[in-house]
């Protein structure tokens, strides 16, 4: 595939996703917020999540599922969303308040902070996910891989996955022999070796991991 071909697939890609926004936008409703989040799986760590509203001349190519994306496309995405973004917000819930209210409540709790958090009020929230959430009082539509289905949600999606990523990294160091770093708090091998040898520490997810103690 020549780079020409490449950047026209590219191109048609993001039109095909950006469907449910064109569709919002033509109703009248201008401002649509997509909100994806990440980390509801891994054993340790905060589940993230993060709400962008785009313009409707966004035209950055290359916007996916974060899942899909290397770490250094990741990291380029993240810099460009947030600066051609008209809002973007991350909300974040901790380990305690996970084992508090359970991963799904929590996932919806992270959602309504970053929503709450952007300086726009949206029209529209589009949410990555067959729910939505009850604490937004805003008209909503779930989206179930909306991830790779909706640019503004896939634009969430990088965000909240670079700044989770980030932050297990920066774990790595305040609590090493997890390796926080590679697993990003799920559970491969060489986690659960350290909490066989070393125990729990205080961002890992105690309903998580009672059977591992």
């Amino acid at each position: 595939m020549t780079k020409a071909e490449r950047q026209q697939m590219l191109a048609e890609r993001l039109q095909m996703m950006l469907r449910h926004e064109k569709r919002l936008w033509e109703s009248g409703r201008q401002l649509i917020a997509g909100v994806d989040e990440v980390g509801r799986g891994p054993l340790a760590g905060p589940v993230v999540a993060a709400a962008v509203i785009l313009p409707h001349d966004f035209d950055v190519l290359g916007i996916d599922d974060s899942k899909k994306l290397s770490p250094k496309k990741r990291e380029e995405l993240y810099e460009v969303i947030k600066e051609k973004a008209l809002a973007w917000s991350i909300g974040w819930v901790g380990p305690e308040r996970i084992d508090e209210i359970n991963i799904l409540e929590a996932t919806k709790e992270a959602m309504t902070l970053a929503v709450q958090g952007l300086t726009l009020t949206p029209d529209h929230v589009l949410i990555d996910g067959n729910f939505t959430v009850r604490a937004l009082a805003l008209p909503q539509t779930a989206i179930v891989k909306g991830d790779a289905n909706s640019t503004s949600i896939a634009a969430a999606s990088i965000l909240a996955k670079v700044t989770r990523d980030r932050y297990m990294v920066e774990m790595d160091g305040v609590y090493p022999g997890y390796a926080f770093a590679s697993n990003k708090g799920y559970g491969t091998a060489a986690h659960y070796d350290g909490l066989k040898k070393l125990g729990p520490t205080p961002i890992h997810r105690r309903t998580f991991i009672e059977d591992y103690l």
